[in-house]
C-alpha cells in the first residue's frame, strides 16, 4: 500500500491562509488610514472654509457697525441742529411777537397824557405800569386796549396818586392784560378747507 504524506499540503496552504488573511488585514488597514486621511482632509478644508466665512462675517459686521455708529452721530448731530433750528423759530417768533405788541401798545397810548414805565409779557399775559394825568385817562387806555385784537380781558389791578417833583400829583397805575394767541395762518387754511370739505 503507497502511502502519501499530505502534511507539506497542508502546511502550504494554512502559510497561504495566513499570507492572504494578513495581506487582507493590511489592505483593510491601508483602506481605513486613506479614508480616515480623507476625511480629516475634508473636515480641515470645511473648518478652513468656514474660518474664512467667520472672518468675512467679522469683517463685513465690523463695516456695518462702524456704518451704524455713523449713521448714529448723523442723528444726534441732526437732532441737535433741530432743536437748535426750533430754538432760533422761538426766538423768532418772540421777537415778532414782541415787536407787535410794543407796536400795540404805542398805537393805544393816550398821548400826551400818559406814559408806560413798564411792560412785561409771557405766552399768556401782560403787565403794564405807567403813569397817567388822571383817572379818566386811563380808562380811555383800557378802552383802547380792549379794542385791540391781541388782548382779551384788561383789569385794572392798581391806581394811586403819587406825588412827583414840584409836588406834582399824577396818577401811577397798574393793568394786567390777557393774550389772545392768534392761530397761524397755515393752520386757519387747513381749518377752513376741512370746513368747505364738510359742507360739501
Amino acid at each position: 500500500m503507497i502511502r502519501i504524506n499530505l502534511l507539506p499540503f497542508r502546511l502550504a496552504r494554512k502559510k497561504e491562509n495566513i499570507r492572504r488573511q494578513v495581506s487582507v488585514f493590511f489592505l483593510s488597514l491601508i483602506c481605513i488610514i486613506l479614508a480616515l486621511g480623507w476625511v480629516l482632509f475634508t473636515l480641515d478644508n470645511k473648518l478652513s472654509r468656514t474660518q474664512n466665512e467667520v472672518a468675512q462675517v467679522r469683517a463685513e459686521s465690523l463695516k456695518y457697525k462702524k456704518k451704524a455708529d455713523e449713521v448714529s452721530r448723523i442723528k444726534k448731530n441732526l437732532a441737535i441742529l433741530e432743536d437748535k433750528l426750533a430754538i432760533v423759530e422761538t426766538l423768532k417768533k418772540r421777537k415778532n411777537e414782541q415787536q407787535i405788541l410794543l407796536e400795540q401798545l404805542a398805537d393805544r397810548l393816550v398821548k400826551t397824557k400818559m406814559w408806560l414805565s413798564s411792560v412785561t409779557a409771557d405766552a399768556q399775559t401782560v403787565s403794564l405800569k405807567g403813569i397817567a394825568f388822571d383817572n379818566p385817562t386811563i380808562a380811555a387806555f383800557m378802552r383802547n386796549l380792549e379794542s385791540s385784537q391781541m388782548f382779551g380781558t384788561v383789569d385794572l389791578k392798581l391806581s394811586k396818586t403819587t406825588a412827583f417833583d414840584d409836588n406834582i400829583r399824577l396818577k401811577e397805575f397798574a393793568i394786567s392784560c390777557t393774550k389772545i394767541v392768534s392761530e397761524p395762518a397755515s393752520d386757519k387754511t387747513k381749518k377752513d378747507g376741512k370746513s368747505k370739505k364738510g359742507k360739501r
